[in-house]
């Protein structure tokens, strides 16, 4: 279990910071973008939750913890597990999960016509920014994977969010009426 009883460590103040591993590296390496990026997303899906109850929140409650997961999976480099100590991962579990509730979800939606915008409620709009900066931190995550291991699940699971949080803010614009469809050329 963690324990911060002290915040401020003065650790990073040269631009550095540790990993899970106990390596240094600085601030702005992929890593830490990477992770810091989810914690960007989680951030806004706290935002978001402000506007839900029920079910959705609960859903994004999960997420929100599946987050904290995937920042500890990414700031613990792939091979630097400690004897005796499991490094925390994404599994497959979370990935089917997402799954599963982007098809229940989806089941009640109509079929898209057009892109649509972000936008619509208030919390859809939170939801469209969430799921942009997911594809952020997947997209630095896959340039990380590009020199240094990174758990594949935790790849597939940032990918499943981003649709997730698609199809949830299309859920909270009224199942989808509320949507601001694209007109192509509109304003030429």
């Amino acid at each position: 279990m963690v324990k911060l009883d002290k915040i401020y460590t003065r650790g990073g103040d040269k631009g550095e910071t540790s990993l899970g591993s106990g390596r240094r590296v600085a601030k702005h390496h992929i890593r830490v973008a990477a992770y810091g990026t989810a914690d960007e997303a989680n951030a806004v899906i706290g935002l978001a939750r402000l506007g839900t109850e029920g079910e959705t929140d609960a859903m994004l409650a999960r997420i929100q913890n599946d987050l904290f997961d995937l920042g500890a999976d990414l700031c613990r480099p792939e091979g630097s597990e400690k004897e005796g100590v499991e490094a925390l991962r994404i599994s497959g579990v979370q990935v089917k999960r997402l799954e599963d509730e982007i098809d229940a979800m989806n089941q009640d939606l109509e079929p898209l016509t057009s892109f649509i915008l972000p936008g619509g409620t208030e919390t859809a709009a939170w939801l469209h920014l969430a799921r942009t900066v997911v594809r952020r931190a997947e997209r630095l995550m896959c340039e990380l994977a590009e020199n240094e291991g990174v758990n594949p699940e935790a790849v597939k699971y940032a990918n499943r969010l981003s649709d997730h949080l698609f199809v949830l803010a299309r859920r909270t614009n009224d199942q989808g009426k509320k949507d601001v469809l694209w007109q192509p050329g509109a304003n030429r």
